[in-house]
């Protein structure tokens, strides 16, 4: 039988025990972004990022650092160090989304997030009980999620309101569907994965699921935001 932690685990309790891993993270990862956003908001980061862009490409620009550093080279790394890489990520996300709070209203905020909380949980759930093979709509989630990033580029050119529209309508879409994909994927990882990988295994799914939530949250939050102007 697998061990883990120096103690005998049946398959299915070796599975809950990641996933509880899993969201536990990704649910402090939430919690830190949401504190760093309202936090850095309070303080005036966030209209100081708005007038200065450079401020937020940087910050983009090492959040994918981190998203491919961690992928690549979380085998190498002590769980610990992996679980403070994704938490680092959680802070620098919430200082490039302070400036929602520059944008929406506080109750749009609230609604957008419970809407987000509830579709999110329903779609875990469903890609953790079904049996059915989700590896073929998962492909197709990827491939719409590039024609998704090449769209968003192009209307960066064409302002176009319509297009922006589609966007958010996609996104939503794809993002609802990658969320049962990859808690499928994650469950199954942890089925075949030696328990000893269990901590990394939990930092990864917990980045995968947190990146869902976000963008669901984002995508949602165009549809259903309320602007402050």
């Amino acid at each position: 039988m697998p061990q883990y932690g120096g103690t005998d685990y049946s398959l299915s309790q070796r599975v809950s025990t990641v996933m509880k891993g899993v969201y536990l993270r990704m649910t402090f990862g939430l919690l830190v972004t949401a504190f760093v956003a309202l936090l850095a908001s309070s303080q005036g980061f966030a209209y100081y990022m708005a007038t200065h862009s450079m401020v937020y490409w940087g910050l983009f620009i090492a959040e994918i650092a981190i998203v491919f550093f961690l992928s690549a080279r979380i085998s190498k790394m002590s769980s610990s160090s992996a679980a403070a890489l994704f938490y680092l990520f959680a802070v620098i996300n919430g200082l490039a989304l302070s400036s929602i709070f520059l944008v929406y209203t506080g109750a749009s905020l609230a609604k957008t997030f419970f809407i987000t909380a509830g579709t999110f949980g329903g779609m875990t759930v469903f890609g953790y009980t079904t049996k059915q093979d989700l590896s073929k709509i998962g492909s197709l989630l990827y491939m719409a999620l590039w024609g998704l990033i090449i769209a968003i580029v192009v209307n960066l050119f064409m302002h176009s309101s319509t297009l922006d529209w589609i966007i958010s309508i996609a996104g939503v879409i794809i993002f609802v569907g990658l969320t049962a994909w990859d808690t499928q994927q994650i469950k199954t990882m942890a089925e075949q994965l030696p328990a000893s990988s269990a901590g990394h295994l939990a930092t990864l799914g917990a980045l995968s699921l947190y990146l869902d939530f976000i963008n669901l949250f984002i995508y949602l939050l165009r549809i259903f935001g309320s602007s402050r102007d």
